[in-house]
C-alpha cells in the first residue's frame, strides 16, 4: 500500500513542468511566499532563535520536503505551535548547536514513526473536527491579523494561541491595537483588501497575482506616505536579515553538537518535537485534502518521511523544526495552486529574497501582507461553511463549534484534542442508538416486537439494547433475529440470553431466530489498490 502511494506522488518532478499547472502554480507560489516570510520571521523571533533560521527552515520546507512529500498542495515551514516547545528546548539542551542536535533526532524519530505506518494515525480525525479547525484557523487569522493591519506589530507575526507572549491575550490584544490605530498601516491594510478583492475581477489584468500588485501598492504607499505624518515605523516593515557577501551568507549556518548526544534532556526535546510536529502535520494534511478542489489524498506516513527529512537538513544547517501548516497551505489553495511546484518554488523564492534581494523585500509593510492572511481567513471561516455543517445535523454542527471556541480559546492541538473527545462521543451515541430495528406486528389482541439486528452489533450496543428490552410490555411476543449479523459481541449476547430466560416473570414470549452462542470476531481484509494511468495532472 504504502508503496503504491510513494509511487503515485512520484520524486520525478519533470511531470509537473506543465503549462496549465505552472501558470496555477506559479502565481500561487508569490502569495505562499509572500505569507512565508513575516510568518518564518516572526516564529523564529518568537522561539528565541535567529531570524535567519526561521528563513533557512522556510527554505529547506518548501524545497526538500516540497519534492519529498506525496501532498500536492501542503506548504512546510516553522510552525507557531512549537514556538514554546522550540524555546523550552533551546533554553534546556544549554546551547543552540545542542538545540539542533534535538531537530535532527526529531527528524530521526519522524521517519521511524512513517516506517511503522504511525501515519494513519490521521485518518481517524473526524471530519466536523478537521472543518471546525479550518473555520478556528480562519477566525484566528482574522483576529491576530487585524493588529498588524493597523499597525500595532507588539505581538510577533504567526501567533495563533490565545495567550499572547506579549501578556496579551487575542482580544486585549486587538483593543489595544484600536487604541494606536497608525493610519498609514491601516490605509495600506484598506487598499491592499480592495486590490484582492477587485483584481482578479479584470479580466484583462487578472492573470497578474493580486498579492503581487498588493505588495507594490504597499511598498508605493509607505513611500508616499514619508514625511506627511502617516509614515511607518521600522519595524512595521518586513525585517529579513541583510547579507552582504558569500563569507557572511554561509557564515550564519550552524552545525549541530552531537557531543551532546548522551545528554537526556537532548532525547526528551527530540521526542517532543517529534510527536507534536507530526500531530500538527497529520491535521494539516487532512485540512488540506479536505479543501483541495480535487479532492486528492495525500499518503500520510510517507509525509513523515518527507518531514523527518527536512527536519533533519534543518538541524544540520542550523534551522528550526518544522511542520506542514495549515495557514500556509490553505493560502496556497486558495491562490489556485495545482501540484507540488508551488510549494518548491516558494522555497526558492524564499532563498532569492535572502541572498539576491534582502533590501528590496525590507520595503514592503506588514499591513498589505497582514491584509493577504485577513482574506485568507475570511475564506476558511465563510459563513456557508457554518450553513453546511448546521444542514448535517446536530451530531456534526456541535463537535465543529466546540473545536472552533477550543482552538480559538487554547492553542491548535489542544483545542482539536477537545473537539476529538466531543466527536468521539457523538460517534460513540451514534452507534449505541444503531444497533437494531425493530416493528410492531399484531396477532389477535397480542403484541408481537420484532427485533432485527445490525450486520455488526459491538458491546458499545449492549446498553441501548438493554433499555430497549426493558420497556417492552409484558404479555407480548419478541423475535430478536440475527439472520443479518455477521458479529455479535458476547456481552450482548448475554444480555440477549439473559432477557429470554427470566422474560416468562413478565410473561413474555422470546424466540431468538439465527443467534449463536458465540461469533467470531471478524477479521479485516487486506485491500489492493491498482495504480490510476491518471496523473494529478489530468485529474
Amino acid at each position: 500500500m504504502e508503496q503504491h502511494e510513494f509511487a503515485a506522488g512520484g520524486l520525478n518532478l519533470g511531470k509537473y513542468f506543465k503549462a496549465k499547472n505552472l501558470k496555477r502554480d506559479l502565481p500561487a507560489s508569490i502569495v505562499v511566499f509572500l505569507v512565508a516570510l513575516p510568518l518564518c520571521l516572526g516564529i523564529a523571533l518568537a522561539s528565541g532563535a535567529p531570524l535567519f533560521a526561521g528563513v533557512l527552515t522556510g527554505i529547506i520546507g518548501g524545497i526538500v520536503v516540497g519534492s519529498l512529500s506525496g501532498s500536492q498542495l501542503s506548504v512546510a515551514g516553522p510552525a507557531a505551535g512549537l514556538t514554546v516547545i522550540v524555546m523550552n528546548a533551546i533554553h534546556s539542551s544549554g546551547t543552540y548547536e545542542a538545540f539542533l542536535l534535538c531537530v535532527v533526532l526529531a527528524g530521526v524519530f519522524q521517519i521511524i514513526l512513517g516506517l511503522i505506518k504511525a501515519g494513519t494515525i490521521g485518518n481517524y480525525f473526524p471530519s466536523a473536527v478537521i472543518e471546525g479547525m479550518l473555520a478556528a484557523i480562519g477566525i484566528i487569522l482574522i483576529l491576530k491579523q487585524f493588529p498588524h493591519a493597523v499597525g500595532y506589530d507588539k505581538d510577533f507575526v504567526g501567533d495563533e494561541e490565545f495567550m499572547q507572549v506579549d501578556k496579551e491575550n487575542t482580544f486585549s490584544g486587538i483593543l489595544s491595537a484600536i487604541s494606536k490605530i497608525n493610519y498609514g498601516a491601516m490605509i495600506i491594510a484598506a487598499v491592499s483588501i480592495s486590490i484582492l478583492i477587485w483584481w482578479p475581477k479584470i479580466k484583462k489584468v487578472s492573470g497578474i497575482p493580486a498579492a503581487l500588485m498588493v505588495v507594490l501598492a504597499g511598498i508605493g504607499l509607505s513611500l508616499a506616505f514619508n514625511n506627511t505624518g502617516l509614515e511607518l515605523r521600522d519595524k512595521q516593515f518586513v525585517q529579513i536579515p541583510i547579507v552582504n557577501s558569500a563569507n557572511e551568507f554561509f557564515g550564519l549556518f550552524r552545525m549541530p553538537d552531537f557531543g551532546a548526544i548522551g545528554n537526556k534532556q537532548i532525547w526528551v526535546s527530540a521526542f517532543t518535537i517529534a510527536v507534536v510536529a507530526s500531530l500538527e502535520t497529520l491535521l494539516s494534511l487532512e485540512a488540506v485534502d479536505k479543501i483541495d478542489p480535487i479532492k486528492r489524498i495525500s499518503p500520510t506516513n510517507r509525509e513523515l518521511w518527507a518531514q523527518g527529512a527536512g527536519n533533519i537538513v534543518s538541524g544540520l544547517l542550523g534551522g528550526l523544526p518544522m511542520t506542514a501548516v495549515i495557514v500556509r497551505s490553505s493560502a496556497n489553495v486558495n491562490a489556485g495552486a495545482r501540484t507540488k511546484m508551488s510549494a518548491i518554488f516558494h522555497g526558492f523564492l524564499l532563498l532569492i529574497s535572502l541572498v539576491l534581494i534582502p533590501k528590496i523585500i525590507n520595503y514592503i509593510p506588514l499591513s498589505c501582507l497582514a491584509a493577504i492572511l485577513l482574506m485568507t481567513g475570511y475564506k476558511l471561516a465563510r459563513i456557508s461553511l457554518f450553513q453546511h455543517m448546521w444542514h448535517k445535523g446536530l451530531n456534526q454542527f456541535i463537535p465543529f463549534v466546540v473545536t472552533i471556541v477550543a482552538v480559538v480559546f487554547t492553542d491548535l492541538l489542544i483545542g482539536v484534542g477537545i473537539g476529538m473527545l466531543v466527536g468521539v462521543f457523538y460517534i460513540l451515541r451514534t452507534n449505541m442508538n444503531n444497533p437494531y430495528f425493530y416493528h410492531i406486528e399484531k396477532n389477535g389482541n397480542k403484541n408481537v416486537f420484532r427485533i432485527r439486528l445490525a450486520e455488526e452489533v459491538s458491546f458499545l450496543n449492549k446498553a441501548s439494547i438493554q433499555v430497549m428490552l426493558t420497556k417492552l410490555p409484558k404479555e407480548s411476543t419478541v423475535i430478536i433475529d440475527g439472520t443479518s449479523s455477521r458479529y455479535i459481541d458476547q456481552d450482548v449476547l448475554e444480555t440477549i440470553f439473559n432477557y429470554k430466560h427470566n422474560a416468562f416473570t413478565k410473561a413474555i414470549i422470546v424466540e431468538l431466530v439465527n443467534i449463536k452462542h458465540n461469533y467470531p470476531v471478524p477479521k479485516f481484509k487486506e485491500l489492493t489498490f491498482e495504480a490510476s494511468s491518471k496523473t494529478d495532472e489530468d485529474q
